[in-house]
């Protein structure tokens, strides 16, 4: 990595050259044993998905039986993407997200790359309207079909918004700003889940359906997975401290500055790029499939 890619790093508006200007937590750094988020903000959203997909699931399967319409592979990973995001907003990541910007990095990964995903696999929507009166299903239906398919059909939007997003958040001023504002913090978290499930609605789309294009979804994965690696990188190999947010607050949790952004990088550069490639092999086996069908 060339040492010009850093400089541009650091003139970009909101860099390491800014000063920090977020105040440290109030209260003891958090322990394993203590590091709970137990924010309304983050659980009555949760716990009200939980209970629509489970009243809807148990629905279907009592009418057409354990297995029809939703397997228990997609049920298991809407399950693994409630889970990653309880780890990610409600233990252990948030409340280690102050003081750690590995932690911080790992929980928007976690929002962007991980949950949405396995959480898009279980079909919560299908599986949301079995959990409705007939009557309101139709209506939402009826109301949210066109827009949200626009929403599946536009690739290129989604994927452009998917890197705004994670690059925008990163830069250093505005994680300072997102720290020292609660508000903001919230309003970044939700934008990195919206930017996610979009994104990845727009790849399943490609995946399920046999005329939608599954190179373009194949291109779009690469991409993302590319800018990713790219910011990872930076994180990683940047000789000096791009966050000074996190100075003081690394140390006291007992992490080194420096070492804990380069971890921050490792982890935006290769977990965090495992969903994107596991969802482009799987891309890969369909697109053969298809064209082994027309053959």
């Amino acid at each position: 990595m060339s040492r010009a890619a850093f400089r541009i790093l650091l003139v970009l508006p909101g860099s390491a050259a800014m000063p920090a200007f977020a105040a440290l937590p109030e209260g003891p750094p958090p322990t394993l044993a203590t590091a709970w988020t137990l924010s309304p903000w983050a659980l009555a959203p949760l716990l009200a998905l939980v209970a629509l997909y489970a009243g809807g699931l148990a629905r279907l399967w009592r009418g057409a039986g354990v297995g029809r319409g939703v397997s228990r592979g997609e049920a298991g990973a809407f399950a693994s993407g409630v889970l990653a995001l309880g780890l990610a907003m409600v233990w252990p990541l948030d409340a280690f997200g102050a003081y750690a910007l590995s932690a911080h990095v790992a929980q928007h990964m976690t929002l962007l790359a991980l949950a949405p995903p396995l959480l898009l696999a279980g079909r919560p929507f299908a599986v949301a309207a079995s959990a409705l009166p007939r009557r309101w299903s139709r209506r939402l239906h009826r109301g949210l079909h066109r827009p949200l398919s626009a929403l599946a059909d536009a690739l290129a939007p989604a994927a452009l918004v998917h890197v705004a997003t994670m690059w925008l958040w990163h830069l250093p001023g505005a994680t300072s700003a997102a720290l020292a504002d609660a508000t903001l913090h919230r309003a970044m978290h939700a934008s990195f889940l919206l930017a996610g499930m979009w994104f990845w609605a727009a790849v399943w789309r490609r995946l399920r359906a046999p005329d939608a294009g599954a190179v373009g979804g194949l291109v779009a994965l690469a991409a993302a997975m590319m800018q990713m690696g790219f910011l990872g990188a930076l994180l990683t190999f940047a000789p000096r401290l791009l966050y000074p947010v996190y100075t003081d607050r690394a140390l006291l949790v007992g992490l080194d500055p420096l070492r804990d952004q380069q971890l921050a990088g490792l982890l935006m550069w290769v977990p965090s790029c495992v969903p994107y490639i596991v969802v482009g092999l799987w891309l890969v086996v369909a697109l053969l499939r298809r064209m082994r069908r027309r053959a």
